[in-house]
Formats: C-alpha cells, sequence, structure tokens
C-alpha cells in the first residue's frame, strides 16, 4: 500500500502543475485539484481507496489488556464501566459515517467509470473493496447499538429532507452488512490473484471471513438470548466456507507463533504493514520503563492470563494460593510456571529474570522481581538496587506484554524508529477463522470438528498430543467444550483486543465480576537471599530457589477498585447530542430508556 501513496503524491503534483499554466483572469485555482479529474484518472481513483484503507485498517490496539482481565495499565485506572457505575451520558458509542460517505461516494463515482479509465476487472475490485469497507464500518456500529440509520449512496446535502435517515432494525443492518459482503466475495481476487505490489489489499478470503464472523456474533447470547440454532447453522456454513476460502489461497497457521507479527506471512488475512519512517509503530506504550522513550509499562500481564496458559502436556497451570506458603508446592509452581508452558507464553509474556528483548540489554538479566520491606510495609523492585547497571523497575505486576515487540530497536530509538524496524498487525488472522469455525460447530453438535481446531491450535503452540491424541484437552460435552473454546481464544489471542468483545458477546461478564480485583503474582525474594546478578537467570533452578510466588489479591491497592459490570446493560447508548439532532429518527435503546430494541 505504501507504493500507492506515493502514485498518489506524484499525480497530485502532475495535476497542480498542468493547473498552474493557465494564464489570465479566468483561470482555475492552482492550488486545488479538480474533482472531476480523479475520476478520469486510475491512479487518482486508486488513491482515493487508499485513503479509505488508510483511515479503516486496525492497528495495534496497545493498551487494550486494560479493557478486560488481560493486563493492567497504571493502578486505579478501572473505569466506570468495569465497575458497574453507568449512565447514559457516559456510556455510549458515537454514530460515525465517516467512511461510510468515502464508500458510497467512491461506488457511485465507479459506476460512472468508463472502461478507458478502469478496466471492468479493476472497477470490480475497487468495488468490492470498498463493499468490505462499508460492511467493516457498519458493523463497528452495529455490533455495539444494534441498528443504525442505512445509507448506502452519496447524499445530496441540499435536500435536508433525504438527509433524515432513521434507524433501521438490528436483523436489516445484518442483512445489508451480510448482501454487501456476499456482493465484495464474488468481487474481490483470491490472495494469489494480487500481485505482490498489492499485498495488503482485502482478498476474497477476508470479506469470507468478515461474513463468518459477523454470523457468529449474530448468533451469540448477545443477540440471540433464545440461541435460534438457524442463526448457529449459518454461521457455521460461513465460518467453513471461510477457512476452506483461505485454505485454497494459500493461508493457514505459520509453524512459529512468535513470528506472526515480524514478517507478511501465511496467517495474516487481513494486514496492516508498518515500516520505517513513513509508517513505522511506536511500540512505546507496552515496553517496559525505562526500555523506552515516553509512555512504557501498559498490558502488564495480570494473574488471570498469567494462569491461562497451559504446561507443555496441555494440562493447566495449577494455582493454589493457599498452598504457597508450602515451599515444596511453592518450588514446584514456580519450576511449571518458567519453564513448563505452552510457546504462546514465551512469545506474550516478558518476564523478569531473563535478558530484555531489546539490543542493549541483550546480554544482561533485568530483575524485574520483588523484595519484601518490612520498614515500610511495602514490595519493592530489587531492580531499584545499585547492585544493576539496568535502570528498570518491575512496574505493577512485575511482568510485560512482548507480543509483536520490535526487538531490534534500543529504548533511545522507541519514539523515532529505525531502518531495521518492523512489525505486522493483522485484525483477522487464520487462527481467527479456525476458532470461529470451531466455536459454530460445537454449537451445531460437530464437536469433533470443533476439538480438531482445537488440536490443530495447539499442535501449533508446541504443546504434545499425549497419549490420547487430545493435546491435553477433555472436553466431551458441547458445555465443556464450549468453555475449551473460550479459554482457548484466551490464550490464542492475548493482547490482540479480543478479550472484551469475546465475554460480551457470550454476555460473560460475570466471569470478571467473579475475579473481584485484579490480582497480581510477584516473584519475590526469599528473606536472607542474595541478590541475583546481572548474568544468572530465573530459568536456573538454582537461581529460582532463592524465589518464591506471592499472591497479590488487589493490585490497585484500593478495595473500591474491582470488576462489578452490570449485567443487565449489554448495548451501549447512542450520545444524547446526537440523538437531539434528529430525535424522531433517533430514538435510544431501550435498556437506556428509550424505545428501540437492539434484538430486533
Amino acid at each position: 500500500m505504501k507504493n500507492l501513496f506515493i502514485k498518489l503524491s506524484i499525480l497530485i503534483v502532475v495535476m497542480v502543475v498542468g493547473y498552474s499554466c493557465k494564464k489570465g483572469l479566468d483561470y482555475r485555482n492552482n492550488r486545488a485539484i479538480d474533482p472531476a479529474a480523479v475520476w478520469t484518472n486510475a491512479s487518482a481513483i486508486q488513491g482515493f481507496l487508499s485513503d479509505i484503507y488508510g483511515s479503516s485498517m486496525p492497528g495495534w490496539p496497545l493498551g487494550s489488556g486494560q479493557n478486560s482481565d488481560e493486563g493492567i495499565n497504571a493502578p486505579k485506572t478501572l473505569t466506570n464501566y468495569q465497575k458497574g457505575v453507568i449512565s447514559v451520558s457516559t456510556t455510549t458509542v458515537s454514530l460515525s459515517y465517516g467512511t461510510i460517505e468515502k464508500c458510497n461516494f467512491l461506488m457511485d463515482q465507479l459506476a460512472k467509470v468508463p472502461t478507458s479509465v478502469l478496466s471492468t476487472a479493476l472497477n470490480n475490485q475497487y468495488t468490492g473493496e470498498a463493499k468490505f469497507w462499508r460492511a467493516w464500518s457498519y458493523w463497528g456500529m452495529v455490533r455495539y447499538l444494534g441498528g443504525v440509520p442505512l445509507i448506502l449512496h452519496t447524499q445530496n446535502y441540499q435536500d435536508t429532507a433525504s438527509l433524515k435517515v432513521p434507524r433501521s432494525k438490528t436483523s436489516d443492518c445484518i442483512a445489508q452488512i451480510i448482501k454487501d459482503l456476499d456482493s465484495a466475495i464474488l468481487l474481490l481476487p483470491t490472495a494469489t490473484q494480487y500481485s505482490a505490489a498489492d499485498y495488503g489489499r482485502i482478498t476474497k478470503a477476508a470479506a469470507m471471513g468478515l461474513k463468518g464472523r459477523i454470523l457468529m456474533w449474530w448468533a451469540s447470547p448477545l443477540f440471540n438470548p433464545t440461541n435460534d440454532q438457524t442463526r448457529w447453522e449459518n454461521a457455521y456454513d460461513a465460518c467453513n466456507a471461510a477457512v476452506q476460502e483461505a485454505s485454497s489461497e494459500g493461508y493457514g497457521l505459520l509453524d512459529n507463533y512468535r513470528d506472526i507479527w515480524y514478517s507478511g506471512n501465511k496467517e495474516l488475512i487481513m494486514v496492516n504493514q508498518y515500516y520505517y519512517p513513513d509508517h513505522y509503530m511506536n511500540f512505546a506504550p507496552i515496553r517496559a520503563y525505562a526500555s523506552t522513550n515516553g509512555a512504557a509499562n501498559s498490558d502488564q500481564p495480570l494473574l488471570s492470563l498469567l494462569l491461562a496458559y497451559p504446561k507443555r502436556d496441555g494440562s493447566p497451570m495449577e494455582f493454589d494460593k493457599t498452598q504457597l506458603s508450602n515451599p515444596a508446592y511453592n518450588a514446584q509452581f514456580l519450576t511449571d510456571f518458567y519453564l513448563n508452558r505452552d510457546d504462546r507464553f514465551y512469545a506474550t509474556v516478558y518476564f523478569g529474570g531473563t535478558p530484555y528483548p531489546m539490543p542493549e540489554t541483550k546480554d544482561r538479566t533485568w530483575w524485574a522481581a520483588w523484595q519484601w520491606d518490612a520498614v515500610n510495609n511495602k514490595y519493592n523492585s530489587i531492580s531499584a538496587s545499585p547492585t544493576y547497571t539496568l535502570p528498570f523497575d518491575a512496574g505493577i505486576t512485575g511482568f510485560f506484554d512482548r507480543k509483536g515487540l520490535d526487538t531490534s530497536i534500543t529504548g533511545a530509538q522507541v519514539p523515532f524508529g529505525a531502518p531495521s524496524a518492523k512489525s505486522w498487525w493483522s485484525p483477522m488472522r487464520y487462527a481467527e477463522l479456525l476458532m470461529n469455525y470451531a466455536e459454530c460447530a460445537n454449537e451445531i453438535g460437530k464437536s469433533s470438528e470443533a476439538l480438531n481446531v482445537l488440536y490443530q491450535i495447539r499442535a501449533r503452540a508446541n504443546i504434545s498430543p499425549g497419549p490420547g491424541g487430545n493435546y491435553g484437552i477433555t472436553a466431551t460435552t458441547q458445555a465443556d467444550i464450549r468453555t475449551a473454546i473460550m479459554n482457548e481464544r484466551q490464550v490464542e489471542f492475548a493482547f490482540e483486543g479480543f478479550r472484551a468483545e469475546d465475554l460480551r458477546r457470550w454476555k460473560r461478564y460475570d466471569i470478571l465480576n467473579n475475579e473481584g480485583a485484579r490480582h497480581g503474582l510477584y516473584v519475590t525474594l526469599n528473606p536472607g537471599a542474595p541478590l541475583p546478578t546481572e548474568q544468572q537467570s530465573i530459568l536456573d533452578p538454582a537461581v529460582r530457589a532463592n524465589f518464591s510466588a506471592v499472591y497479590i489479591d488487589n493490585l490497585d491497592g484500593d478495595p473500591n477498585y474491582k470488576f462489578n459490570y452490570d449485567l443487565n446493560h449489554w448495548f451501549y447508548a447512542i450520545p444524547p447530542s446526537q440523538i437531539s439532532q434528529e430525535p424522531a429518527m433517533l430514538p435510544q435503546n431501550k435498556d437506556w430508556g428509550g424505545t428501540f430494541d437492539p434484538l430486533q
């Protein structure tokens, strides 16, 4: 996509220079592009579409772990919504039609572009891409609000009556979104039909994947409280078809989970390519202080996420806080915790007692660990000791998000980037298509198909198949397989923006409420034990013997900060300021005192 922006810039220069040659008092504004000229030039049309990509393609959701039980960004940062303090004025999602307006305008113009400017094939492709992004944008509102006004063509601002469009039923919006995607599927090329220069454009598999994702949501408890099986069957068909199409286009699970975010590869069905210097990804928010400049320490893993990763044999990571006072139990727990986890744990979580992944610290251990200060009745980071040359601290939890982290740049280079910087973000990858398919299969009684997907996902994580070939998964009933899928999604997609969305889609905020406070695990130096050196490692049994695991019940340090989600308001409110513009056209959702039913 970088090449498209370069071509558009050249085109602008050529067009401006051309118009500046006119003489006399009656001349065109030589500082503007003639809008009509855009639709007579293939490169300009491509540039218009590239602008839609630029404003629509999601980027890394850094800090999103704060929205669920994945991570913490700072103490006392739970929102009112998370604490159960809600109101119609604050629990809102705004209506936003900027991208939809662009897509509508592009498609209306494409319908008039002659083949002398764009070939039929290219016109169809661009139309398919625009329909995908329109569906994407509509779905971004519908999944939070239910039905919204459907606007499918360029509006005439001079015809004020036509600008007043009422909210459509949610079912009508879903039908229109699926109609757009079905059309896009017929128009879009496959991954193999695109040229290398077009890498990153929406493919047929991406459109089919989005269709499956949306129909799965439509079948989930949020939108389907009566568990209408027809919806699950439709979702299963769409998700199954998406997996088959993606496989035929060459997509699949990348062998090494850690490598997914460092190159263009077969797992990335949608991809936002970050490159230096024009589109550099600044990972400062999740880097540990002081391995960065500016923001730091976001998405520090909570205990719930640390324990979610299974052992290498697929069995769950057991934890009994009441047994931590038993030295033998504590030692075995730490051994399993550090040495006996699946590959996704090490690719997602940075833990102290190992070198932090950046060039200047590759040969020195950063001790993000704790020591009890009896005088001041608190835990201190042992990294603060003058023994160490690395000016780090243990943050809030002692653990950090390292998924996709650019490990090639130094702390000083973080805000500016470097030629070596590289990162790819994928809003949709092959593993998600598989997991969506598995969930739908289980809901219509195809348990063997669902389990087979879980086996594939775990096999890629280097979990051993075990004597029964079930990779540690013991679930057999539909309910238990459903739980297994929930748990696997938590691990597979950690810090990718899925967890909070999944919990809402399943209407399972009770999982968070049952956790109460945000819990942590402090790896603490035993009393009297020597400080480890920067050449030692927590992976060494002799070094690890000097540490113990300590359970921290409330990382926020305040009993008022606990998960207490309201279980009666699953949809958001439209901002009253938007409703006031056209109250007759925009009835509020009924959960917030209005008349609109998001379930219809």
